[in-house]
């Protein structure tokens, strides 16, 4: 069973639990913004069904990207979830420009003048979910890490996105009760900004993994120490890295002795392999080809 076939369960529990959450979020938000007359209690509730949504494409990534090799995918299915990483983006950013385009239409028509100061329950919302969805953000991010996967991460800034704007919302009915209304559209325009910048790093993310784009030069290097200090091999020619999904595939051209047999530099190159495979858990394969010292 491969790594990603390992984390789906892990990937599944964790959206589940984050959808289930906000599910109840949804309801207890959109019942205290209409019993308290908030009009920000009743987008943030909006926001937070969205959270639901997201959370169905990270299972349905998960699911896909665990699948193992095929005839029509050789390499694996491991881009799938590139592909969750890239729909979530565009959904925070979707919802990001949503909550910018409507504060600055607010501040602009006067319409701030309107907001009516919201009750206490309204307050009480907004508080439980800041914690609630800042908590689900810290949870989520630990098993994105634990399983390395880039649409849980996605995942997690999606839970943040929507504690920052429960934090909208708090300044607005906070600011509305004293007298200033328009806190609320400028608060709003000002987390629009956060949640677009968040969008564009896990948009970018996903593409620089779509792409094959090489590991860091750090990773590079210790996969360098690793193989130079496999015995018999006496220079590194060429080492090439391209990060496949949340996988690395590695190329490596070695230099032995030409006074090796065949099956002597084919034995150096098959320990070079095993080394890199067994140091470096998120490379999943490894081709080394084979020269002799003497080639220039």
């Amino acid at each position: 069973m491969n790594q990603n076939q390992n984390a789906k369960p892990v990937v599944t529990a964790v959206s589940v639990a984050g959808m289930i959450c906000n599910t109840l979020l949804t309801l207890f938000k959109l019942i205290a913004g209409i019993v308290s007359r908030s009009g920000a209690m009743i987008s943030d509730a909006v926001h937070s069904a969205s959270d639901v949504f997201s959370g169905i494409i990270v299972i349905v990534g998960a699911r896909i990207s665990s699948k193992a090799s095929d005839s029509d995918h050789p390499y694996g299915h491991e881009r799938f979830e590139c592909v969750a990483e890239i729909v979530l983006a565009v959904v925070l950013f979707i919802a990001g420009g949503g909550i910018g385009w409507s504060a600055a239409e607010c501040i602009l028509s006067g319409r701030y003048a309107e907001i009516k100061p919201g009750g206490n329950v309204a307050l009480i919302a907004a508080s439980v979910s800041i914690i609630v969805k800042e908590a689900l953000f810290r949870y989520t991010m630990v098993y994105a890490k634990r399983v390395d996967s880039p649409s849980l991460k996605a995942e997690a800034w999606h839970h943040r996105s929507d504690a920052l704007s429960s934090v909208g919302a708090l300044i607005g009915i906070v600011g509305a009760r004293l007298g200033f209304p328009v806190l609320e559209p400028i608060a709003s325009i000002v987390i629009c900004l956060f949640i677009i910048k968040v969008a564009y790093s896990i948009f970018k993310d996903a593409i620089d993994r779509m792409v094959d784009r090489s590991c860091d030069e750090e990773e590079e290097n210790k996969i360098r120490g690793v193989v130079a200090g496999v015995e018999g091999v006496e220079r590194i020619d060429l080492l090439r890295t391209r990060i496949f999904g949340n996988k690395i595939y590695v190329d490596i051209e070695i230099a032995v002795s030409d006074s090796l047999s065949v099956s002597e530099g084919h034995t150096i190159s098959e320990q070079v392999h095993d080394a890199v495979e067994s140091r470096f858990p998120k490379v999943k394969h490894v081709m080394v080809h084979v020269n002799p010292n003497s080639k220039v």
